[in-house]
């Protein structure tokens, strides 16, 4: 896999975010199409290994020239020191402090620059040297390649591009997998349809990376599971530390209707010490294309009812009438019970009604 990036004017603070928006913390590199066929890629564009404290391991990369005429490219290293929210790299400078994970100062490469012709390619081995004392856990940086010196880069007066590749190496030792959710959400409590867009955001508090995927179950208010979609199917990592925020969409098939529950249950950790985390959001799909003309049709038949139930009433009344004081005794008397009479049937017609909805679209 091979990262590109084309060719563009930069100050050094903006060649973080610009160049390595692509490098999202899940180490999946997503590839940015050069202007103009110029340009330089580095492949692998991820080492991710585990590895023992105290040894030195060879590893390679190669680099090709995509210029159309030879070109001296720099080579350097950096180290990833934080993540920002949504996944992106924030690549150390001089102002930022140590934090025990460094991984340049590993990194011993043969050659500051190479020369390569239009179109060329070559490998470059290097080593990593693993201090005895290293602090177990993940570690993470990267080999930089530019066509401008690294001193001129950072003084930001270059005009070129670069690339990078991303190594993370785990420390071998007492590593510590903890995670949780600390949101989990939807943008919104009412839906029209079912196309829901959920919100997870996951803590790391260990010192290794962690990638939480799992399955996301929606259900309806009967309990029924109507619906399941993997969460971070791409395995995102989570850096240590750090939280993370994904985003998901559902969209389901057919109509929905009432109160529906979505849980979702990441798993996260090596093979054999596997952890589950899970959190529940629930959210409403009142779809308007059939409460709005079911609003109307219930009006009308509580309308309807209405009339009804007063004609009827008024009848009764008529019947039921012996002389001039007793009538309006009576009516007195019977005022109070057609308006209960009244509320009860109308009550009685909304409830068979919202049941007739919840039989049909729940």
């Amino acid at each position: 896999m091979e990262i590109k990036f084309s060719k563009l004017f930069h100050l050094p603070s903006v060649v973080t975010a610009a160049f390595f928006l692509a490098f999202l913390l899940c180490f999946h590199a997503h590839i940015v199409n050069a202007a103009n066929d110029s340009g330089v890629s580095i492949s692998p564009a991820i080492i991710e290994e585990t590895i023992e404290s105290g040894i030195t391991k060879e590893y390679s990369v190669t680099i090709q020239n995509q210029n159309n005429s030879e070109q001296i490219f720099y080579l350097s290293t950096k180290n990833i020191v934080d993540v920002e929210d949504g996944g992106i790299p924030v690549f150390s400078s001089n102002k930022f402090e140590k934090t025990g994970m460094e991984l340049a100062d590993w990194i011993k490469l043969p050659t500051d620059r190479i020369t390569l012709p239009a179109g060329a390619s070559q490998q470059i081995n290097f080593s990593v040297e693993v201090p005895v004392d290293a602090p177990p856990g993940s570690h993470f940086g990267s080999i930089f390649i530019s066509v401008d010196p690294p001193d001129i880069k950072d003084s930001g007066a270059a005009v070129g591009y670069q690339v990078a590749n991303i190594i993370s190496l785990r420390v071998a030792g007492d590593a510590t997998e903890v995670a949780n959710i600390r949101q989990f959400s939807t943008n919104s409590f009412f839906y029209g349809s079912k196309n829901v867009d959920f919100s997870v955001r996951i803590e790391n508090e260990g010192n290794v990376l962690v990638r939480p995927s799992g399955p996301l179950e929606i259900k309806n208010m009967l309990g029924q599971k109507v619906d399941t979609i993997i969460f971070n199917e791409s395995k995102g990592a989570v850096f240590p530390g750090k939280v993370r925020e994904y985003s998901i969409n559902w969209t389901g098939e057919g109509t929905g209707f009432g109160r529906y529950e979505a849980i979702v249950s990441p798993i996260y950790g090596d093979s054999g010490a596997k952890r589950t985390i899970s959190s529940t959001v629930s959210f409403w799909i009142l779809p308007m294309n059939i409460i709005g003309p079911a609003l109307g049709a219930l009006a009308l038949v509580l309308l309807v009812t209405f009339v009804f139930v007063r004609v009827y009433i008024k009848r009764t009344l008529a019947h039921l009438s012996y002389g001039q004081t007793r009538i309006v005794r009576k009516r007195k008397r019977n005022g109070m019970s057609a308006t209960l009479l009244l509320v009860i049937v109308m009550l009685t017609v909304t409830g068979l009604f919202m049941i007739a909805l919840l039989i049909l679209f729940a």
